[in-house]
């Protein structure tokens, strides 16, 4: 790895945090816990600089350093120059179209990888990258971001799966095991393609695709043996556990709820928790699972696994069984409370990985 890649890799992890902690700013002050008026431009933001600002830089990242082609940077750099724009309003909509182009990359990544060894897991990212790319074309020409959230959505879901199932490879996986698999993956596409026209019935597809998926993944993922070894790679299981449980609510929750409205939108407290399941309970959990892993292959420094990793796992967990609740309950006030104490999760998440690495130094 060259000096200038280097570089490159540590600026894009850098800025994919500060979207991260822009973030969860604006999460906090939808809650009520930091004044708006100090930044009363984050609000409406808080899902781009989660999705596209820190996630979707973190993926692309990811993705080019698995491709191993300098073209392959273009993604995560279009990407975290157009949210930069994006959050320093200098050209809104030219940031919008840049981020836009980065998951274009991202798709041409994909492609280049299939055409070099084309296979399920490789095919299941890439459908979570065009998903990507068609919600931000969505996002772009101007449709409410309520109203295309499933796209966002689908590439989350559609490229942890993925990712789950490249190593899944290891346990060499019958036919009929992958079959299960592309059960899931069919029925929650065809639900995502049936809610431009019928909302209601598309919500309840995706979301029994969902839940075959998070069935699928806790049954079959090498997780579950990893999980009797000690150390990170039982963290990595039980963290991983967590998050195919939260999948399996998200889908839940689409089979379940009813829409308010003709374009399928839900309720607040249904939206708060379909979203939170899956954004910050599945694809958080994830996050804890892999960086260990993801955070050293981008920085080229080691992290030191330590057992009070654990804390920033179960306080994410019962934080979002506190959030639940009281979306069930219809009660904001429990509500806000959680929320806040999700973000501590993530801070506590963040200091335990730094803490890691500069143990690691030290060492």
């Amino acid at each position: 790895m060259s000096a200038l890649e280097r570089v490159l890799r540590l600026f894009l992890l850098l800025i994919s945090l500060l979207f991260l902690i822009l973030g969860l700013s604006a999460g906090l002050m939808r809650l009520g816990w930091i004044p708006s008026w100090t930044q009363p431009k984050l609000v409406p933001d808080h899902g781009p600089l989660m999705i596209c600002g820190f996630l979707g830089t973190l993926v692309s990242l990811e993705r080019a350093i698995a491709l191993g082609r300098r073209w392959g940077y273009a993604a995560p750099l279009m990407v975290g120059v157009g949210t930069l724009g994006f959050v320093t309003g200098v050209s809104v909509e030219s940031a919008m179209f840049l981020i836009a182009l980065g998951s274009l990359a991202l798709v041409f990544i994909f492609v280049a990888v299939l055409l070099m060894q084309p296979a399920l897991h490789s095919a299941t990212m890439g459908l979570g990258a065009v998903a990507w790319l068609v919600g931000n074309i969505l996002w772009f020409v101007g449709i409410p971001i309520p109203q295309m959230t499933h796209w966002w959505i689908a590439f989350l879901v559609l490229t942890i799966a993925g990712e789950r199932l490249e190593l899944n490879r290891l346990l060499k996986p019958s036919r009929h095991d992958k079959s299960a698999f592309g059960v899931g993956l069919s029925l929650f596409v065809a639900g995502l393609i049936c809610l431009a026209f019928r909302p209601e019935l598309g919500h309840r597809i995706a979301g029994v695709g969902m839940l075959t998926l998070a069935l699928w993944l806790a049954r079959f993922d090498v997780a579950r043996f990893t999980v009797h070894r000690a150390g990170l790679p039982r963290f990595i299981s039980v963290s991983l556990f967590a998050g195919y449980f939260w999948l399996g609510m998200g889908g839940l929750i689409w089979v379940l709820a009813a829409p308010i409205d003709a374009v399928g939108g839900f309720s607040y407290f249904a939206s708060d928790a379909m979203l939170h399941s899956i954004f910050l309970g599945f694809v958080f959990s994830m996050i804890f699972a892999h960086a260990p892993i993801v955070f050293p292959a981008v920085t080229g420094r080691p992290l030191v696994f330590r057992l009070g990793s654990y804390a920033h796992v179960f306080l994410l967990q019962l934080s979002l069984v506190a959030r639940m609740v009281g979306d069930f309950a219809g009660s904001f006030s429990m509500l806000r409370e959680a929320g806040l104490t999700n973000v501590f999760a993530i801070i506590l998440f963040l200091a335990n990985n730094a803490w890691g690495m500069i143990t690691e130094r030290r060492n």
